[in-house]
């Protein structure tokens, strides 16, 4: 059994606001958990309007199925924000 933490950061430059900011990461976060089943919180950058820093952690059988999950969130990131992907780094313990 493995455990994958992966933390996504995101520049999204039409955000203005915490207010703003909230809303896109609440809403990531609720798609994330509900179609992965996986931890998802903000976990940095919280004062700053326009870098956003997503941490997700799940449990995978083996390293193939978590680099797999990794692929899918990632690719699910990128096409379910307007955000701009800017990195990711993966852990798996």
């Amino acid at each position: 059994m493995r455990i994958l933490s992966l933390t996504i950061r995101l520049h999204a430059p039409w955000v203005h606001s915490l207010k703003e900011k909230r809303m896109v990461v609440k809403s990531l976060t609720a798609k994330l958990r509900n179609k992965y089943n996986v931890s998802a919180a903000e976990t940095d950058e919280q004062d700053i309007h326009q870098i956003i820093v997503i941490g997700v952690a799940s449990i995978a059988a083996n390293h193939a199925q978590a680099d797999s999950m990794e692929e899918e969130i990632l690719h699910f990131v990128e096409s379910n924000t307007e955000a701009e992907l800017v990195e990711h780094v993966k852990e798996v313990f």
